[in-house]
């Protein structure tokens, strides 16, 4: 069984769960395009699965629209499915140590976050609009951001990389009442503890200790894992305008 939706988009594509979820649609049957910051690594990722690799900057909102019309070319039409896995981790307290404030830092985070995942949506939509439906409900396609439980269970440090998934996770509903009159779905998926380039830099007793805290299963999630539910949201058309943790149960501590 294929995805109903035959062209994706997938942003942070050429690593950790946008890569997983480029390559699980591509084996799904869609023909994907990876877009990430660096070309080198979307092509790689795109030459793998059949598609095509573009680069942008997500928080530039002229260098999103090029990047949308380079993919529309190249799958032969707008996507109908977009997943946007593109984002940066920030550790900075609002009280340093150091007395230093880091203004820049969240503004950063902010920007490449949840500016980034809103020009993403809106250029996705924009194109969504003008596509056939597909079926009698009126669909047209489906947007699936990427949030955090540090939505919920933000630590000491995280600040800004909270706020930024909180928003990213307070814009979903709006955006789906909103986008319904054109038949375009709006979910998040917040991912708890995973295997990314982030943890896989940490020593390993480290990570023992993090899985530690993961009720069931005690390990850190898989790319893959994120990837079966982008999957099951694309196929459940009755999943819209929430936001779904995938976390094994863990609750994060303060620190």
């Amino acid at each position: 069984m294929t995805v109903p939706f035959q062209t994706a988009l997938v942003t942070g594509g050429a690593s950790g769960l946008g890569r997983a979820t480029a390559r699980h649609l591509a084996q799904l049957g869609a023909r994907v395009a990876v877009l990430d910051l660096s070309q080198e690594r979307a092509s790689a990722v795109a030459d793998e699965i059949g598609g095509v690799g573009i680069s942008a900057d997500v928080s530039d909102a002229k260098a999103v629209a090029a990047a949308f019309d380079t993919a529309c070319d190249a799958l032969g039409s707008a996507p109908r499915i977009v997943v946007n896995c593109a984002g940066i981790g920030t550790a900075a307290r609002i009280l340093p140590r150091d007395g230093v404030l880091p203004f820049a830092a969240f503004e950063q985070t902010l920007r490449i976050n949840l500016l980034g995942t809103y020009i993403v949506m809106s250029h996705a939509a924009q194109r969504m609009s003008t596509l056939e439906t597909l079926d009698g409900d009126g669909t047209r396609g489906v947007i699936i951001n990427t949030a955090s439980v540090a939505w919920q269970d933000g630590q000491i440090g995280q600040a800004a990389y909270a706020a930024s998934k909180g928003g990213i996770a307070s814009l979903t509903l709006p955006a789906a009442r909103e986008l319904a009159r054109v038949g375009v779905r709006v979910m998040a998926i917040a991912p708890g503890l995973f295997e990314t380039a982030m943890t896989d830099s940490l020593p390993e007793d480290v990570r023992a200790s993090i899985a530690a805290n993961i009720p069931f299963p005690s390990r850190l999630g898989h790319a893959g894992e994120y990837a079966l539910l982008v999957e099951h949201i694309v196929r459940n058309p009755f999943l819209n305008g929430t936001v779904i943790r995938l976390d094994g149960g863990v609750r994060l501590q303060p620190r």
